[in-house]
């Protein structure tokens, strides 16, 4: 089982591998129980694991960098059930860059469940990285203890040309 098929959905409880998509839905197997089922778009929204970015104090970080530092760590990973004192502290000794301002306490606690999942399946972190030639290179998270992050530059929108309407005889 490969990590860029793993989604979450909205509505359902923990993770899910993607078997197939269609124009109205996916079918989708459950982690936990390996349950298969029909999971309909008009209802439920997918991320795929892969494209999900956490809140950090500079720029945003893939949420496969959080769980390789997680992993990495030799703090105790507490339950998913703790006290939002004791998620916070893990998260700022395990990585801490991330922004708690924006980053709740269910988010943690969604990212500790969701890294059990992972790791109950035996589903390594790698992510897909593209090349300038448009090969797909499969990647493991590196971490830097001191994140390196580039100021962005901050451009000023360009002001839209205004567009004339004119009538066709109509008023």
């Amino acid at each position: 089982m490969d990590y860029n098929k793993i989604v979450s959905v909205t509505g359902l409880t923990g993770l899910f591998e993607l078997l197939s998509s269609k124009s109205d839905g996916a079918v989708v197997r459950s982690l936990e129980d390996n349950s298969t089922r029909f999971v309909s778009t008009r209802q439920h929204n997918f991320s795929h694991l892969e494209s999900i970015e956490v809140f950090t104090v500079k720029d945003n970080t893939n949420l496969a960098e959080l769980f390789t530092a997680m992993k990495k760590s030799k703090e105790k990973m507490p339950d998913a059930k703790d006290d939002t004192k004791v998620l916070k502290a893990y998260f700022e000794k395990v990585y801490p860059d991330l922004d708690f301002e924006r980053v709740y306490a269910s988010d943690m606690k969604k990212m500790i469940k969701w890294l059990d999942i992972l790791e109950k399946n035996k589903i390594d972190i790698v992510t897909t990285v593209v090349d300038e030639k448009g090969e797909i290179i499969n990647e493991q998270p590196t971490i830097n203890p001191k994140p390196v992050h580039k100021e962005t530059q901050h451009v000023k929108p360009q002001k839209a040309a205004t567009r004339k309407i004119e009538s066709r005889g109509v008023k």
